[in-house]
């Protein structure tokens, strides 16, 4: 058995129970080296096997190629299927016929950080990665665009790196196309892990913000407000 594991933001209580299960019927556990280590505090008794960045498609395989004998957990961060290795795991199993594949849903950084800032996921979001690692650059202008014209919440992953520090200003800048700059807007960094820190702000404040990859960013939609210091988007209950 291949359980692909989503451990959430990373700390135990972002664990859900099915998770924790998962990984204590585990043989093996594989993921990024970041993430094993964070597992290791919690199940020092387990077996790990990590690989770097940008060696997915080893980690999976190698994954994959131990549970034709045993019970394996790959684990990511926040839910497999978002940006994680669930897809991969799927296309790869093709060489393994043998391996059952069970996902293992966990909570994404965009419902743990939003419930951090208040409640800014109420109504319709789009969730867009702007790396453009493994996606061209034209599909990550046109997504936003798209995400902007309509008005829905936008959460932005992978927001910055050294490679690409101007990214989240480029993003607003298409933004502001569509909405104020005194949309309200909210990040978190190193959510549920040492070290989070958050922040409600303006469109045209974050802008000029720097973030790192480690950094969850909400941009609100024109109906996003500030309420008790919370960033809530409302679903338009008192209107009916």
């Amino acid at each position: 058995m291949l359980y692909v594991v989503g451990m959430g933001a990373g700390n135990r209580d972002g664990l859900t129970f099915e998770a924790e299960q998962a990984i204590l019927n585990s043989d093996l556990i594989v993921g990024y080296t970041k993430y094993v280590e964070l597992l290791r505090g919690f199940f020092p008794e387990k077996e790990y096997l990590s690989t770097g960045m940008r060696q997915e498609c080893q980690r999976v395989d190698a994954a994959l190629k131990a549970a034709v004998s045993s019970n394996v957990s790959l684990v990511c961060s926040g839910d497999p299927q978002l940006y994680g290795m669930a897809g991969l795991a799927y296309e790869l199993s093709l060489n393994y016929p043998d391996v059952e594949i069970r996902v293992v849903p966990g909570v994404t950084a965009a419902f743990s950080g939003g419930a951090i800032l208040g409640s800014p996921l109420t109504h319709d979001f789009a969730v867009i990665s702007l790396s453009d690692l493994l996606t061209p650059k034209e599909k990550i202008i046109k997504r936003l665009e798209c995400a902007a014209e309509c008005d829905m919440v936008i959460v932005l992953y992978n927001p910055s790196s050294k490679s690409r520090a101007d990214h989240l200003k480029k993003a607003c800048d298409i933004v502001l196309k569509h909405r104020p700059g005194n949309t309200v807007c909210g990040y978190v960094r190193n959510i549920g892990r040492d070290g989070q820190e958050s922040r409600i702000l303006s469109l045209s404040e974050l802008r000029d913000t720097s973030v790192d990859m480690f950094t969850t960013v909400y941009i609100g939609s024109t109906d996003t407000k500030m309420i008790g210091g919370k960033m809530v988007t409302p679903r338009g209950y008192r209107n009916v």
